[in-house]
């Protein structure tokens, strides 16, 4: 067994009790939610392919630290918060419906980047 996690050393990040039955529970919901998606939505597209990745860590190995490393994104506590997130932006997205085309046509240059002055 690996050393017991006392803090975390971020203000107001308590340690998590089971950060990898969490984030297992989170990224699942995520897969559900984004599954509710169209296909070519490139949201789904994406966010499926980063989940079922660290997904795929979670299940490689049971040590916290290891998990943390091999994402590299934050310790377990930022990482369950990034996936909570997530999973409310997922469940916007479904009700946004993004990959919907315009009601409206859009403005001439509105979607230019960078910005021209007229």
């Amino acid at each position: 067994m690996g050393v017991i996690k006392k803090t975390t050393g971020l203000v107001g990040l308590a340690v998590a009790a089971n950060p990898h039955h969490t984030l297992g529970s989170l990224y699942g919901k995520i897969l559900r939610t984004i599954q509710k998606m169209p296909e070519t939505s490139v949201y789904r597209k994406y966010t499926e392919q980063i989940v079922k990745e660290r997904a795929a860590v979670l299940k490689q190995t049971k040590d916290v630290y290891e998990i943390e490393t091999k994402i590299n994104c934050g310790q377990a506590e930022e990482l369950i918060i990034q996936a909570e997130n997530e999973l409310n932006l997922a469940r916007k997205m479904l009700i946004w419906k993004p990959w919907e085309p315009l009601v409206a046509k859009p403005p001439k240059g509105q979607w230019d980047w960078p910005p021209t002055k007229s």
